[in-house]
């Protein structure tokens, strides 16, 4: 039987949020109103606003609010196009506009590490294991295309070994203990996503790295892209991917 596909990303959030190890890994996320928005702004100065249902990085729009000597500001950018507005009700009427009635989300913004200039996040692939235990078998990075808020390959961005991303930013010890991290709270997630939506058997989480190496969830994805991990270096890692994949039915 193939995995189980959760579309919600809210249902997955919700979810994760009941895990006290796992909630501290979330960044505020709400259902997006013109409350929720015109508060989180105030409180972050950035966020993104995110499609429930969605995928590749698709709809993802980064909004921020700045105040300066001529008062306040607010910009959004979706892919490489942005627009300003002086007030928070132009801003929020252009963002419905966008949204076209469908239901979105609103999340803490988190300023990501960047690698020459361009930001980056990490996909983590957590599986069943042919004896149904799960393991986190790969991770990669992906870096965003120049002048674009979202990393997603399918949006442009570059996928790069996680170690080369962190080497300008950490030493060899501290990387493989981030990386390390991750692994471990990629299993954590799986088993809490499994108790709440039996049947899934693999997961992508997308993972954000903050200036003081904190690892952040930004999403986790149910049916996520195995031949992504075609482009590491070390291809024994895309095979045993693709090979438990298989042994699970998704393949």
């Amino acid at each position: 039987m193939s995995s189980r596909y959760i579309g919600s990303k809210w249902k997955k959030t919700a979810a994760l949020l009941h895990a006290k190890e796992i909630a501290s890994y979330v960044p505020n996320t709400k259902r997006l109103t013109r409350s929720s928005l015109e508060k989180m702004l105030h409180e972050y100065g950035m966020v993104y606003v995110k499609p429930d249902v969605g995928t590749f990085g698709q709809g993802v729009m980064r909004v921020e609010r700045r105040t300066g000597a001529s008062g306040e500001l607010y910009r959004y950018q979706i892919g490489t196009k942005a627009r300003e507005f002086t007030r928070f009700d132009d801003l929020f009427r252009s963002l419905l506009q966008r949204t076209r009635g469908r239901s979105y989300l609103v999340q803490k913004g988190i300023q990501l590490l960047k690698y020459n200039g361009r930001r980056f996040d990490v996909r983590v692939m957590v599986q069943h294991d042919p004896h149904k235990n799960w393991e986190t078998t790969a991770l990669i990075g992906r870096v965003a295309a120049p002048r674009k808020v979202v990393t997603n390959y399918h949006s442009g961005g570059t996928p790069m070994p996680v170690d080369t991303l962190l080497a300008p930013h950490l030493g060899r010890v501290n990387r493989q203990l981030l990386i390390q991290e991750m692994r471990t709270m990629g299993k954590q997630v799986a088993r809490r996503l499994q108790a709440s939506f039996p049947g899934i058997r693999e997961i992508g989480i997308d993972v954000g790295v903050d200036h003081t190496f904190r690892p952040w969830i930004f999403e986790v994805n149910t049916k996520p892209d195995p031949y992504i991990f075609r482009h590491l270096p070390d291809k024994r890692i895309v095979r045993k991917v693709i090979r438990y994949a298989k042994a699970y039915g998704r393949l």
